[in-house]
């Protein structure tokens, strides 16, 4: 499957470098103004603005956990990992980190751009990926509650045709869809409510 990279016009984006003061900051800072990106550097800690970034660079070899102000592996923007040290324990962690993308220091001439943009990308397909599977999820839970409210109504003493028939003929009565109907049965069975079945039967 081929993956088409969005825009290539950065202008007007910000990025934050969680950096202490170095050279690494300043040229990378240079680099990003060239692009056009608005740039704000902090250490140890940024601001709350920095939940407002599109870009957040930060210091593989010094950063920690605590930094950011989102639960680890849950960034809300493209993270891209500055690493000096190749230390296999630095390395696992900017990945658990969230790190999309990575530029190696010393910080060069060039690079910074196409991490941008792999960085973003990468970001996109794996939110891509983590709304899939909420969905996937969703419907599975729904099924399965469908499965349950049939099985309460077969206990009533029907047969599974009339059970999942007489949970349709609900869902049209009540104006819901089968997922909403099957869950009231069960949310309602399980508190112990009066029975919400009564005359939605049917004469199969």
């Amino acid at each position: 499957m081929t993956r088409q990279v969005q825009s290539l016009n950065l202008g007007g984006a910000t990025a934050w470098i969680l950096h202490r003061p170095h050279a690494t900051v300043q040229s990378l800072s240079r680099q990003l103004g060239a692009i056009g990106l608005r740039v704000e550097s902090a250490w140890p800690e940024p601001t709350a603005d920095i939940l407002a970034a599109d870009f957040v660079f930060f210091d593989a070899d010094m950063g920690y956990d605590e930094q950011f102000p989102w639960d680890r592996g849950h960034n809300p923007m493209p993270l891209i990992a500055l690493i000096g040290s190749e230390a296999p324990g630095r390395i696992e962690w900017a990945l658990s980190a969230g790190a999309d993308a990575q530029l190696l220091k010393p910080i060069g001439d060039g690079g910074v751009y196409s991490a941008l943009l792999i960085a973003r990308a990468t970001f996109g397909a794996r939110q891509s990926l983590l709304a899939e599977v909420s969905h996937l999820n969703t419907r599975l839970n729904a099924r399965q509650t469908v499965v349950q409210a049939v099985t309460l109504l077969v206990a009533r003493g029907q047969s599974e045709k009339q059970a999942y028939e007489q949970l349709r003929q609900m869902a049209m009565a009540w104006r819901v869809t089968l997922e909403v109907a099957a869950e009231r049965i069960v949310v309602s069975r399980a508190a112990g409510a009066p029975d919400i079945c009564q005359g939605g039967g049917t004469d199969d």
